[in-house]
């Protein structure tokens, strides 16, 4: 266990001392240590809302931001085009337009809506490798979603799969789909199954499966029969840690704090194994912080910190790839991008990517999840150590002293005379950086409006002892790469 501590004055001097007399250090193994896992290069990747989807294709941010992620990776990111309104959408051939709605004001979305063939048409134009369509199933029209389905197969050359239906476990028994029948889990394995084999032999085995918030996708792949389960690619589970739905309140320290993480993250595990059993890929195909856009929590520091943590525990249990959500241009508290900002969760993303890197493999925990402070290793493909990240999960609201944490690397079989250093920081855990707040990484490193980079990112020296190990101090609610 690392220990925390606060920088001390006057009569805290003597506690500050017996804080640090029981600092431990944390080792970093020569090799990667029993539970390490590879990692998808993708595994930090892009859903839009269905409907939205055009008009984010009309920001310059967007390409930029994407291509941003994908520097650092050696690798694009994916994009999963759906969610709620790709379930109000009908295709049809002769629009002219990629989408066709109306809406009372800019910030809703849409209760119907049409798209064209050019819808298909930018999808192709994305600078990805693997974009997944979200089709619709709870107006229950197979035919107008094969329709589509066909055209996005024939016109995409990116693409990678197709959905049915978004998040079936909260259709009602007026969806149309379940006239007359009602609706239920069983239900919708028996439905998904028929539509699948359905389509399968005009587009292949192309499907994504599950697309589900609530159940568990383990069920579907053991009770949707072999057939079905055959034209299935990809199972996808919505994650949303917190709600802001219908008023509900969100709680950013909870948001945030390892240790919360880590247990919510793997009630998902059975859900992994089951189709890494099957021989399915396993995403988070829709997450973020919030559900209903993310409420107060979304936009802030501490959703950055929250995403670094996250996608890398997610990983650990055997996600291979998060599609984080964008919904409304405007209106959309947890999206990383709009029309004038770049916003504070991106610099997660980034940093994350960051620390992966085009070159790391294998991904490892070297704490035991019991305190503030997560830290990971990432190994090349021969095995060997390149960086460790420490991320310091405890809370600052920007008031009062701000705690400090001192870490210990031991590097044995690594001798070392000098490290370096790369530090994620902002001013408190509220802070965003689309009202002007500092958020940086490497001191000076931002992004523009348009999410072109800005600023020189520095590297800091790290403490190196005359054994070897480093020594790193991190603030509460900040990150560190440090570069072996």
């Amino acid at each position: 266990m690392i220990r925390q501590w606060t920088t001390p004055s006057g009569a805290a001097v003597l506690a500050g001392l017996a804080w640090l007399r029981f600092a431990t250090a944390i080792a970093v193994p020569s090799t990667p240590p029993s539970g390490s896992v590879t990692v998808d290069p993708s595994l930090i990747s892009i859903s839009i809302e269905f409907f939205a989807f055009p008009g984010y294709t009309n920001i310059s941010g967007t390409n930029n931001c994407l291509n941003n992620l994908a520097d650092l990776r050696g690798a694009t990111p994916a994009i999963r085009i759906g969610g709620t309104t790709q379930d109000r959408a009908t295709y049809d051939p002769n629009l002219q337009s990629a989408v066709n709605y109306t809406v009372a004001d800019p910030a809703d979305a849409p209760a119907s809506l049409t798209y064209g063939p050019s819808f298909f048409t930018l999808a192709g134009k994305l600078p990805v490798d693997d974009v997944t369509i979200g089709l619709n199933r709870q107006l229950n029209h197979e035919s107008n979603s094969l329709a589509a389905g066909t055209l996005a197969l024939s016109e995409m050359t990116n693409f990678f799969a197709v959905e049915l239906g978004n998040e079936p476990d909260l259709y009602s028994s007026s969806s149309p789909i379940a006239a007359n029948t009602g609706w239920s889990n069983s239900i919708d394995i028996s439905n998904e199954g028929k539509w699948f084999t359905d389509m399968a032999p005009t587009l292949g085995n192309v499907f994504q499966g599950a697309v589900y918030l609530s159940w568990s996708t383990a069920t579907l792949v053991s009770r949707i029969g072999s057939a079905a389960l055959s034209t299935i690619k990809s199972i996808s589970r919505h994650s949303y840690p917190q709600s802001a739905c219908n008023g509900a309140s969100t709680n950013l320290t909870q948001l945030m704090r390892h240790p919360g993480i880590v247990s919510y993250v793997n009630q998902f595990k059975t859900d992994a194994n089951s189709s890494r059993s099957a021989g399915k890929h396993f995403f988070f195909g829709e997450t973020n912080s919030a559900t209903c856009g993310g409420g107060g929590i979304s936009p802030t520091f501490g959703a950055a910190l929250w995403i670094v943590d996250y996608a890398l525990q997610s990983a650990l249990i055997g996600v291979e790839r998060l599609y984080f959500h964008h919904g409304t241009i405007g209106n959309c508290a947890y999206c990383w991008w709009g029309k004038q900002a770049v916003y504070s969760p991106y610099f997660g993303a980034i940093f994350v990517s960051d620390f992966l890197g085009a070159d790391g493999a294998t991904l490892a925990q070297l704490d035991d999840s019991t305190s503030d402070i997560a830290a990971y290793a990432v190994y090349s493909a021969s095995g060997a150590p390149l960086r460790v990240l420490l991320s310091n999960s405890a809370y600052f609201a920007g008031t009062g002293a701000r705690a400090n944490a001192t870490v210990a690397l031991t590097t044995s079989g690594l001798p070392r005379t000098s490290a370096r250093a790369k530090r994620m920081t902002a001013p408190d855990a509220t802070a965003r950086a689309d009202l002007g707040a500092p958020v940086t990484i490497g001191g000076n490193g931002t992004f523009s409006a348009d999410c072109v980079a800005q600023g020189t990112q520095q590297m800091e020296e790290v403490a190196v002892g005359d054994d070897g190990s480093l020594t790193v101090s991190l603030l509460a609610s900040e990150a560190v790469i440090v570069y072996l």
